[in-house]
């Protein structure tokens, strides 16, 4: 029964994505993309004081890559950069809240893969 609840919770994030859209003004923004499947992720960041203030992303996939980007956007926000750049693979599994195969682990991890490594180019 929970796993129906997770599975819905994605399907309402893909559908309904939170904080999707390009921001005007941002720290960085970083692009990534999964060549296996063809999704798409890019974050626009913007950070002051080292808190994240604002975050969006657009972005083109599956559901799992989508409804991630969207959880994540809202997971972060407000959070310390370093709290971001302590975030493991383990992190984005308990967001999602369900098993995810090794197919679907590479779009699970896209949103947090272009976060780090925008984080990382600053």
């Amino acid at each position: 029964m929970d796993d129906e609840i997770y599975k819905e919770n994605i399907l309402d994030h893909y559908k309904n994505p939170h904080n999707s859209g390009a921001l005007k003004k941002y720290t960085f923004k970083h692009r990534e993309t999964n060549p296996l499947c063809g999704d798409e992720i890019e974050m626009f960041v913007k950070i002051d004081k080292s808190r994240i203030t604002d975050v969006a992303f657009i972005g083109k996939g599956c559901a799992i890559s989508q409804a991630s980007a969207s959880m994540l956007t809202d997971l972060i926000k407000g959070r310390k950069i370093e709290e971001i750049k302590r975030m493991t693979k383990e992190d984005v599994l308990k967001m999602l809240g369900i098993n995810i195969g090794i197919v679907r682990m590479k779009c699970a991890l896209l949103p947090l893969k272009a976060m780090i490594k925008g984080i990382e180019e600053l």
